[in-house]
């Protein structure tokens, strides 16, 4: 059996041809840190294996960092129409709700009241995905459900568009001269543009 080895920079030397390699040896094992050098054997042991260095640089590809541009938004600031009353009398209407994650919709499937009334569903729902409304400490499914009906309407109307397509911007048209824009729902009072 015959070895083959290079140098591999200040003195230290690296077997390229391996253990075991011999008769029939296709070409040498991967020595650890010295990168993919491929010899070919004839079958006799007598291959030509190529000088590894050391001392080369292994590039690793740099992580990918999205641009700030490109980053998900995933808080989304909304202004209830008329507002939760608290048990003080102070009324909060501007609020944040963050995006859904599978988890969110899939928890409130197992809660007793849904189970017993479907329509439930919402509240719970609400009452996990909105982090922040006015200065209350907490938002939970019992603020969702003493909300008034008009407020209940504009947050699931609101849930929808944030989750559906990422963002509360619908693409509408103007009705007299027919040119297409843009308007913001997030953060506008219903029937207000």
């Amino acid at each position: 059996m015959r070895r083959t080895t290079a140098r591999a920079g200040a003195g230290s030397i690296v077997d390229v041809a391996g253990p075991g390699a011999g008769a029939g040896a296709v070409g040498p094992e991967p020595v650890a840190g010295a990168g993919m050098g491929v010899g070919v054997g004839t079958g006799a042991g007598e291959g030509v294996a190529p000088a590894v260095s050391a001392s080369a640089p292994v590039s690793a590809p740099a992580p990918a960092v999205a641009p700030v541009a490109q980053r998900l938004r995933t808080e989304f600031p909304f202004e209830l129409p008329r507002g939760y009353v608290d048990e003080a009398g102070n009324v909060h209407r501007e609020g944040v709700m963050r995006l859904a994650t599978a988890r969110d919709e899939l928890i409130p499937l197992r809660d007793v009241r849904v189970q017993e009334n479907p329509a439930y569903l919402s509240v719970v729902l609400l009452g996990r995905v909105i982090t922040r409304l006015g200065n209350l400490a907490m938002v939970h499914d019992g603020i969702v459900e003493n909300m008034f009906a008009s407020d209940l309407a504009f947050l699931q109307d609101f849930y929808r568009q944030v989750n559906a397509e990422g963002h509360t911007r619908a693409a509408v048209e103007c009705p007299h001269c027919s040119e297409p824009f843009e308007v913001e729902l997030g953060g506008s009072r219903l029937g207000e543009s």
